[in-house]
């Protein structure tokens, strides 16, 4: 399960992991396998798009039930079908890195995060410190 607690520990983690890298002002969102936002943080100078990068980028993968990294390259290879489900989506998925599921012991998916204020690359490192940070399994969807 997901708590409030391991989520907290994403969100920190996440952000003193782009801190430490110098990264810009980063936004991370994590949500439970139901979609529901469970912690959640915008450092002071993201700009305003990134709250919706962030969380589309999370429900994507819990949508598609597959990391963003993933979902870059099937976009890539089938851009009119991405731009469908996109739509069908109403717009919460970015197929691009970034968007981390999270798994349990089991590996059930149990949620999953969302980072946006870098290069897609950068996002997806500080996802997976942070979920890693939290004694979960990531799957950025490689």
């Amino acid at each position: 399960m997901l708590t409030l607690d391991l989520a907290q520990t994403v969100v920190h983690t996440a952000l003193d992991h782009a801190r430490s890298g110098s990264l810009p002002p980063m936004t991370v969102a994590v949500l439970d396998a139901g979609g529901q936002l469970v912690a959640f943080a915008r450092e002071d100078g993201s700009s305003l798009l990134r709250e919706k990068i962030a969380r589309a980028k999370a429900m994507g993968a819990l949508n598609m039930g597959v990391g963003s990294r993933a979902l870059a390259g099937r976009a890539d290879a089938h851009p009119q079908f991405f731009s469908s489900i996109i739509a069908l989506a109403d717009g919460e998925l970015v197929p691009v890195a970034g968007g981390v599921l999270v798994r349990d012991e089991i590996g059930a998916i149990v949620g999953a995060v969302g980072v946006s204020g870098a290069l897609p690359d950068a996002d997806e490192a500080c996802g997976l410190a942070g979920i890693i940070a939290a004694g979960l399994t990531a799957d950025p969807g490689e």
